[in-house]
């Protein structure tokens, strides 16, 4: 088995991202990455935590993410809510968590590959290599950190509304103040969709959320905080409504963004124009464990079955955090970072028989310049 140097020192140097660059019509050559003792799928709170701890066990390894920021759904679906149940933090909203995780794993120096959707995976004997549609990523093991699969948001199903993206309309909100004194269109009914209404009330000039119907998917507190903004004349909702057209300058080409949006009402089919800066479609997130569900795993409702070192039954390769279940399985943060460091122990042991499962303290660790008294 190959066996590079194993990583010793620790490193202060921020976290590599690199992001995919965007695929041409052409075929071309697919990037050969080097070989690693272990290649992360997934960067959500479990896959960061993972990352830290390889390089705290001396141990090479890379993430590899389909979105094209770090934090899984803490980024992706709510980062500006609390989280109040991890471990030494009374409250933490879920992007410092995962600005913190991030600066965590970064100490080691190993890189973060985003935008990077995995297509399938192939195995010599000797190494694991992940190829998506740009790349390929060998390692000596594998681990699936990969929460709910690769999800991306649903998209709005009006065709009017395709040439737009990225020209007003926003799939993800990553700064809320981005928005600021912005005009605003928020669309759905669900907790996203009132969580970022509520939000950017205090920040945009004007809120207006639209859903098709009156029943409403969220939480009868945040519905109550966008009700009572309505009320103070900061937001608008209106039920019975959907999207109907987005109008621009002029034709959506580069430089062009949207001005308006004209919704219909779809009980008497009126339509009427809205004057908007920005366009939130919140209509939740696709799942799929694409080609995951092909590599040999045993997978009950689209989760992996793990023992309780986090091995899949296909040697080398372990999972952690939400993609998995076993007898008493608990699908929180908290959780995924315990599985995490079971997993990556057990791979580093793999990896290197010589290396025990257990690791030394990390307060008596010279790699952290501590001594061991």
């Amino acid at each position: 088995m190959a066996n590079d140097a194993p990583q010793t020192t620790r490193h202060a140097v921020p976290d590599t991202v690199r992001h995919a660059e965007p695929h041409a019509d052409e075929p071309r050559t697919l990037a050969e990455h080097e070989a690693v003792d272990i290649t992360i799928i997934g960067g959500g709170p479990t896959g960061l935590f993972a990352k830290f701890y390889a390089g705290m066990r001396g141990a090479t390894a890379r993430i590899v993410d389909a979105l094209p920021q770090v934090g899984g759904q803490l980024t992706a679906l709510y980062p500006e809510k609390y989280i109040f149940d991890v471990a030494g933090y009374p409250k933490v909203l879920a992007k410092d968590l995962v600005h913190a995780l991030a600066e965590q794993a970064s100490q080691f120096g190993h890189p973060t590959f985003l935008n990077q959707r995995v297509s399938a995976l192939e195995h010599d004997g000797a190494l694991f290599t992940l190829v998506t549609e740009t790349d390929r990523f060998p390692s000596r093991a594998l681990m699936i950190a990969a929460g709910i699969g690769a999800f991306s948001p649903r998209r709005l199903p009006q065709a009017a509304a395709e040439p737009w993206y990225g020209r007003g309309i926003y799939e993800v909100v990553i700064d809320p103040e981005e928005f600021r004194g912005r005009r605003v269109v928020i669309i759905g009914g669900g907790d996203s969709a009132f969580d970022w209404a509520h939000q950017l009330a205090d920040r945009a000039e004007h809120v207006t959320l639209v859903h098709r119907s009156d029943r409403f998917r969220a939480h009868a507190a945040t519905v109550r905080g966008v009700q009572a903004a309505a009320a103070a004349g900061r937001a608008e909702v209106l039920t019975f409504h959907e999207l109907h057209d987005v109008v621009g300058a002029g034709p959506p080409t580069a430089g062009t963004r949207l001005h308006s949006v004209v919704l219909r009402d779809t009980k008497t089919k009126a339509t009427r124009t809205i004057q908007t800066d920005a366009v939130l479609p919140m209509l939740g997130y696709i799942s799929d464990l694409g080609p995951l569900a092909d590599w040999g795993l045993t997978l009950t409702n689209d989760e992996i079955v793990v023992s309780s070192t986090m091995e899949t039954g296909r040697p080398g390769i372990y999972a952690a955090g939400d993609i998995t279940t076993y007898a008493g399985k608990l699908k929180l943060i908290a959780t995924g970072f315990g599985e995490a460091a079971i997993a990556v122990n057990q791979a580093v042991h793999w990896i290197y028989p010589a290396k025990k499962v257990a690791p030394a303290h990390s307060s008596n660790m010279a790699l952290f310049g501590q001594t061991d008294e």
